[in-house]
């Protein structure tokens, strides 16, 4: 039996089709991927299905049964549950609370926590989705969230699951973690669809595949007679290269040196500890390990959104130790942030002056200081462009983008500036196969022509084909340094781990 059907459903926004005469079907106990370029019309589909959006024609079943949803509480009492990219907690409540709120057991009209309790801890027993009940969830980490979401959908007896990209957030213990969880809903009974544009993960989770590009529905494959090539190809309607093409390269002067760094975080308690490396022109160093490492605080101290207790920074000959953030940008530092929303966007303001900010008072953006938007929106049209850069009206907002497009917007922004070194944290995180190839090829091509360039990534593979040298950081600490091609994905891990006495030259 299909758990759901989608018959020629349709949306619009202004003169944009996001959904465009898509048939679509789910069977009843099936993890089904829906698999799509960043725009290609994924999360609209899902939103519909569970009642965010009004569809403007088409069909919906839901077990078989023609339903009209007017808004999420259709969608539930048909017992479909949704998990968003962004979750939807309250870092000040419980877990509990969190999971109960709109829903809680009453007796003689007060809530029962105990009974409230009780019941999430059975659930979580019960699909192995482990939390403290009573823990705020402002003190979990994103992978303990992202639990608490699962469980709020189970405690309103969901027996359809959608996941809209539920990795980008993740660390590769997470999502494995994460996976089982789903191989256990599944085997339950529940029915799941996993929104993704990540093919390594569509091949190792999804029994069948549907692919959308542009609004519209290219086609449903069985992953098991599928390959990622394949799937790439049908998602961006061409050949892509999965591979980098890393040719060796002579490097130039030092760019970037790091001395002596200590830093503690008052408030996790985690400290980096004499930390030590330099970049030169033309080379990538990347940083491999779990996050939550100090990989966010070693980005964010040179970055100078956090100041540091000993050590020094030299960029470009100059110690940047006490220089704001307008002056190390002046200084040559470009910075994709790992956290977007957070560090790299004004959610409520528009495309073209979240493309100049941090230069919006330069020329030629600006003169005397009175904002020069026919360069400004010049600049906005060259990046959009260039990066595929998708929207659907053109006074969106970037909290309107979609998360891949969000990422665009800011990969855009900062390596279209005058630079010669590139902070990338995460640059890729919630991006399709399709930017990620270009993106990697950006920075190939940055590198190639004598950029110094630190990535920080949680995707291994990223890491092992971008970078010409690696550190692996541990607790705080450099842990292992090498020439890439000394590391084997193995040994990496056990490096990551903790492990020091594998691979490369270890500290």
């Amino acid at each position: 039996m299909k758990a759901i059907e989608l018959k020629k459903i349709t949306k619009k926004f202004g003169n944009t089709y996001a959904n465009n005469k898509i048939d679509f079907s789910v069977q009843q106990g099936e993890i089904h991927c829906l698999l799509g370029e960043n725009g290609a019309g994924k999360s609209t589909l899902v939103k519909i299905i569970f009642g965010l959006y009004q569809k403007d024609s088409g069909e919906i079943k839901i077990n078989d049964q023609i339903v009209k949803l007017k808004g999420p509480a259709d969608a539930i009492a048909r017992k479909v549950g949704m998990i968003h990219q962004h979750f939807m907690l309250v870092d000040s409540l419980t877990i509990t609370e969190n999971i109960i709120a709109g829903a809680e057991p009453s007796s003689k009209g007060f809530i029962n926590y105990r009974e409230a309790e009780r019941k999430v801890r059975d659930l979580s027993e019960q699909y192995n989705l482990q939390v403290k009940v009573d823990s705020l969830v402002g003190e979990i980490s994103v992978g303990e969230q992202q639990r608490v979401e699962i469980l709020k959908a189970l405690y309103r007896n969901a027996e359809i699951l959608i996941l809209d990209e539920p990795t980008a957030v993740l660390t590769p213990q997470e999502t494995k973690e994460l996976f089982n969880v789903l191989e256990q809903l599944k085997k339950s009974g529940k029915t799941i669809i996993f929104i993704t544009h990540k093919l390594k993960e569509t091949m190792q989770v999804a029994d069948r595949v549907s692919v959308l590009r542009d609004g519209k529905k290219v086609g449903t494959v069985e992953t098991s007679q599928t390959n990622p090539a394949e799937l790439a190809r049908m998602m961006v309607g061409r050949e892509v290269l999965l591979k980098v093409n890393r040719t060796q390269n002579n490097p130039g002067e030092k760019v970037l040196e790091i001395s002596n760094l200590n830093y503690k975080n008052k408030k996790s308690g985690l400290s980096l500890e004499d930390i030590n490396f330099s970049i030169q022109a033309g080379e990538i160093l990347g940083i491999a390990g779990v996050e939550g490492n100090g990989q966010l605080e070693l980005e964010e101290v040179i970055a100078g959104l956090r100041s540091f207790q000993q050590g020094n920074i030299e960029l470009n000959s100059k110690i940047i130790n006490n220089f704001s953030v307008k002056e190390r940008r002046k200084n040559g530092l470009a910075h994709i942030p790992s956290d977007r929303l957070k560090r790299g966007l004004i959610q409520n303001f528009n495309l073209a002056n979240n493309l100049v900010l941090g230069s919006e008072w330069d020329s030629p953006y600006a003169y005397y200081s009175i904002l020069n938007y026919n360069e400004i929106n010049k600049f906005k049209d060259e990046i959009v462009k260039e990066f595929d850069l998708r929207y659907t009206k053109n006074n969106s907002i970037a909290g309107e983008l979609s998360g891949g497009n969000q990422q665009k917007l800011i990969i855009g922004r900062e390596l279209s500036r005058e630079t010669n070194f590139i902070l990338a944290a995460q640059p890729t995180r919630g991006v399709d196969v399709g930017a990620i190839e270009y993106i990697h090829k950006l920075l190939i091509e940055m590198r190639n022509n004598g950029k110094a360039i630190l990535l920080i990534s949680a995707e291994l593979d990223e890491l092992r084909s971008l970078s010409d040298h690696l550190l692996v950081i541990y607790e705080g600490k450099i842990v292992a340094r090498g020439s890439t091609d000394k590391f084997t994905e193995e040994e990496l891990g056990l490096l990551m781990a903790g492990h020091y006495q594998q691979g490369g030259e270890n500290v």
